[in-house]
């Protein structure tokens, strides 16, 4: 049984709504799933006038927070950040910057990695987000299998290198019929080839 470990940062929950979408399709693909989402570094006080924001901080502060033991314990790892002025988010980052003593055993290499992102605007910068996280996988000799358009539904949310869900204006959590595709689509690739792999 593959071991898939979802691991995100959401904010306002677009990124909570994503990773059980992603928990879903992989326990039907057989997955063993691990989600753990990213701890907020933020002050409550400074986003308390954003109710999205504060009503995804409560709904999960008690969950589990993801640790890089997360990462050791995986076959593969599906992560999620949403897209701030075109790069994962700092919240993201940091988590990504406590990785360095398991990069440096090795422990971060040879798994099966890709990630999903979400933006309030179709050009809101998904692309530089997913290749911008990219790039840290790479340094950890991650084996990257993004969804390229091995799929039809690859074209109707038009993202080869991810799943990148568009928010819009009204910041609702609803996920459309692409973006919920394009996540099927996404963790049934990556639990298929993380099996091939061991």
């Amino acid at each position: 049984m593959i071991k898939l470990a979802v691991i995100y940062y959401s904010a306002t929950g677009h990124g909570t709504a994503m990773a059980k979408r992603v928990a879903a399709a992989a326990e039907q693909a057989g997955a063993d799933v691990r989600v753990r989402h990213i701890a907020e570094t933020r002050d409550p006080q400074s986003f308390a006038q954003n109710p999205a924001w504060t009503a995804n901080f409560e709904a999960t502060k008690d969950l589990p927070e993801a640790t890089g033991d997360d990462i050791v314990w995986a076959d593969a790892v599906i992560f999620g950040s949403p897209t701030r002025f075109g790069s994962p988010a700092s919240q993201f980052r940091t988590f990504i910057d406590s990785l360095g003593g398991l990069w440096s055993q090795g422990k971060l290499a040879d798994k099966v990695y890709a990630a999903y992102t979400s933006s309030q605007t179709a050009h809101g910068g998904q692309e530089t987000t997913l290749l911008a996280l990219y790039i840290s996988l790479m340094h950890f000799g991650g084996i990257l299998v993004p969804p390229g358009y091995t799929d039809p539904v690859k074209f109707a949310d038009g993202n080869p290198y991810g799943v990148g869900h568009v928010t819009g204006p009204d910041n609702k959590n609803d996920l459309d019929k692409a973006a919920n595709d394009a996540l099927d689509h996404l963790t049934r690739r990556v639990v298929e080839i993380a099996a091939k792999l061991t």
